[in-house]
């Protein structure tokens, strides 16, 4: 259980002010059809999320336990650091469009999750926890918990939520879990 609300707590914060979120507002604003839209999030971040668990679990396999815990809180840092750079995603005409709002979403948010800091995070607390499908089902849930309202709303705007703040909670968020992964094994 504990994978799954940190996982969720994690993404759905770190999702926030990212590129992914900033394209499903031009997704919304683009396509009527919100219910395609947000199909094709769920879609395409289970699929990339399940890529990057099973990534996360392949590499601790192959690590001692020391290692990976000291490699899973490196990694919370680093993110902790990353998510204090705004993303921005370019508005330009996308030629998946012309797929209509499923597979136009399904494309663009899987190839916007590549490298992702997200899908970094998922990577990293699947080697944490050790847990599948606690980690991708936490993952995906904070990913939709992030985007569903930009979707929903369409006309909501980033701007007018305190991204500096949030940006910085967010990083005390994954410094704390990197703290928490030094001291608890």
């Amino acid at each position: 259980m504990e994978a799954l609300i940190a996982s969720t707590l994690t993404v759905a914060v770190a999702e926030i002010g990212d590129k992914t979120q900033l394209l499903a507002l031009l997704l919304a604003a683009r396509f009527k059809n919100k219910t395609a839209i947000i199909s094709g999030i769920l879609i395409a971040t289970l699929l990339n999320h399940f890529a990057a668990a099973w990534l996360g679990q392949w590499a601790m396999g192959w690590l001692s336990a020391d290692i990976g815990r000291y490699l899973v809180a490196g990694s919370f840092f680093a993110i902790a650091l990353w998510v204090l750079v705004p993303d921005k995603v370019d508005a330009e005409e996308s030629r998946f469009y012309r797929y209509g709002p499923f597979v136009a979403t399904c494309l663009l948010f899987f190839i916007a999750e590549m490298g992702d800091k997200t899908q970094v995070a998922t990577v990293v607390l699947s080697a944490k926890y050790d847990s599948l499908l606690m980690v991708v089902t936490g993952t995906t849930v904070g990913m939709l918990l992030a985007n569903v309202p930009v979707v929903l709303a369409g006309h909501f705007s980033a701007d007018k939520l305190p991204m500096t703040w949030i940006h910085r909670g967010c990083a005390l968020l994954f410094a704390l879990l990197g703290i928490a992964t030094l001291l608890w094994e």
